[in-house]
């Protein structure tokens, strides 16, 4: 089973309850995050159905129309149509001069301005919202639960620990283990009251509506804007980046409120935890206190920017639809669905955990046997018991098995009789010692290829100084990402010994195997000397000597540990995948 749980996780699972209570507690206290709206919705909209004004009109007023018409040379209803988004321009240019030409449909300067400090303000958020929703959104989630649904959270966490279920049943099966634990998880989750549901979703919301602006395309739109002597400074035709200002006005539309204390203190928390590892005299408290008042200074540009600018009167003059609205963007509807399941996770790893020490404790037994009351000689740059601080390698409890079988088995009750029949037996078949010779020749590399392994793990080794370059990476994805490549090219090279050792006894096996069977004259044909090996000049009689019955009695004690290594390797191999 793999102990590479990543940082978030761990913060999960490592965090008391109290502990995060009284964290963000004392942050709230010294926060000065306003409550006040992002996003008010103006009283004067100015919203028209042209059509139907144009229909309830005097008649007097269509009769107008209808002159302005013949010299413009334009139908009567967009006479009428042209008078009103002229009318909403004198406005808009009235309320909120320097942001938009009205005869030019263009925008100006101010809005050029206004658009860069948006940019700015929503940026601050990137890298926490990276953290959180990119990189483990689960984890997140459940730990914002943690905070707003903390009885809930906390029955989860004693309720559905597999240790409590396996401390009133000891000879649980794995199954009925898993049932018990996911019947009680479903249990408690339908416990989850509407304000608690309602309270997740407006945070969730909040969330996703802050990741869409922090990631709208804004250095499209500011790229846009050319130099226009006319207006002063940087202008932009509405046309080229309409499409990206109405997404831009859903959005702000759809981030109305600010997000709540707890779900921007939750992201911070997240953001941190990469620093808090990696930098000494690491103050949270004074780092928080600074990303929040960074926080509010953006929140700050966001209220400004939806006050100073009337970008939905802007969209509605450019496009000559008076009917224009912003539209309430989805997003974190699923926040539910990835609290279970990423707490269905949570047990499964707990259950695998079990069942692995489980397996384990059941595997030294057989260990303790097989190799003769000798520990286990873990390598040395893995992660194991006596070592935490290793590299965690899929494969490295196989090599340490191996390296112990070597030393233990191999070397004092295998290699003298291995090393006698390579040397003195005369084969009949040249591929009989061909496989013999190549899998003893394997075998005897044995500890010298998982000492030169181990060695590659140091810190001066080839793949112990990719590792550690890889942990001084300030990015957080990139660092685990270069970790985890590292990790995959080890469990690669565990997995060729492995396999080549597999082999090798294989190959063993079979050639010791047809040594000592018979045909069914009753002789045997591998050995052309095997008269040599079992003290019979008359290899026909069918008398046994006492020399043969302790040759035979040797080779087959061989093939049975050699056979026992390949099921301890396989019950090993079951462990390491979790199975």
């Amino acid at each position: 089973m793999s102990n590479t749980d990543d940082t978030f996780s761990r913060l999960i699972l490592d965090m008391s309850l109290e502990d995060r209570k009284n964290l963000l507690e004392r942050l709230s206290s010294q926060s000065n995050l306003s409550r006040d709206p992002l996003y008010e919705e103006r009283v004067d909209t100015y919203k028209e159905d042209l059509t139907a004004q144009f229909n309830r009109l005097p008649w007097y007023g269509r009769l107008n129309c209808f002159i302005v018409s013949i010299f413009k040379s334009i139908p009567p209803d967009k006479v009428f149509e042209d008078s009103r988004v002229a009318r909403l321009g004198k406005i808009i240019e009235l309320k909120a001069p320097g942001y938009f030409d009205r005869k030019r449909v263009m925008m100006l300067p101010a809005f050029h301005a206004a658009l860069i400090d948006l940019k700015n303000g929503a940026r601050f958020f990137y890298n926490a919202l990276d953290t959180s929703l990119n990189h483990d959104k689960g984890a997140f989630f459940t730990f914002l639960a943690s905070l707003e649904m903390h009885d809930l959270y906390s029955r989860l966490q004693k309720e559905t620990d597999p240790l409590k279920f396996v401390d009133r049943h000891p000879d649980i099966s794995e199954m009925d283990l898993r049932h018990m634990a996911f019947q009680t998880m479903d249990a408690i989750f339908e416990t989850v009251s509407e304000q608690e549901r309602e309270s997740m979703y407006t945070n969730a919301h909040s969330l996703y509506s802050l990741k869409s602006l922090a990631s709208f395309s804004f250095e499209r739109v500011i790229l846009s804007f050319l130099p226009d002597p006319l207006a002063d400074g940087p202008s932009c035709p509405v046309y080229v980046v309409k499409d990206q200002l109405i997404s831009l006005n859903d959005i702000l539309y759809s981030f109305k409120d600010p997000p709540s204390i707890t779900l921007i203190e939750s992201l911070f928390v997240f953001q941190l935890q990469g620093g808090k590892e990696e930098r000494k005299n690491f103050d949270m408290d004074m780092e928080m206190r600074e990303l929040l008042s960074k926080a509010e200074t953006s929140l700050l540009t966001f209220r400004s920017f939806n006050k100073r600018v009337p970008l939905n009167l802007i969209l509605r003059c450019a496009t000559r639809n008076m009917m224009l609205e912003p539209k309430l963007l989805t997003g974190g509807e699923d926040w539910f669905v990835t609290f279970q399941d990423y707490w269905r996770q949570h047990i499964e790893k707990q259950i695998l955990a079990y069942m692995w020490e489980r397996h384990k404790k059941e595997l030294f037994e057989s260990f303790r046997y097989f190799l003769k009351g000798r520990n286990l000689m873990f390598l040395d740059n893995t992660t194991s018991d006596s070592n935490p601080e290793g590299i965690t390698v899929q494969g490295s409890f196989s090599l340490s098995f191996l390296q112990t079988f070597y030393t233990v088995v191999f070397a004092n009750d295998l290699n003298g009789l291995l090393r006698t029949i390579l040397l003195d037996g005369d084969f009949v078949k040249r591929e009989q010692r061909t496989s013999f010779t190549e899998g003893y020749n394997d075998l005897m590399k044995l500890e010298s290829d998982i000492k030169e392994f181990d060695q590659s793990l140091s810190a001066t080794g080839r793949l112990g100084k990719r590792y550690t370059l890889a942990l001084e990476d300030p990015s957080i994805p990139t660092r685990l990402r270069k970790t985890q490549l590292v990790i995959e090219d080890a469990t690669e090279a565990t997995q060729l010994i492995i396999e080549r050792t597999r082999k090798a006894i294989d190959a063993v096996i079979n050639v010791l195997n047809t040594i000592i069977t018979k045909d069914l004259e009753g002789n045997y044909e591998a050995l052309s000397n095997m008269a040599h090996f079992i003290g019979k000049a008359d290899l026909s009689s069918t008398a046994t000597s006492h020399k043969e019955k302790v040759f035979l009695n040797n080779v087959t004690e061989a093939i049975q540990k050699l056979q026992k290594t390949v099921q301890l390797l396989d019950d090993i191999n079951a462990i390491e995948l979790g199975i």
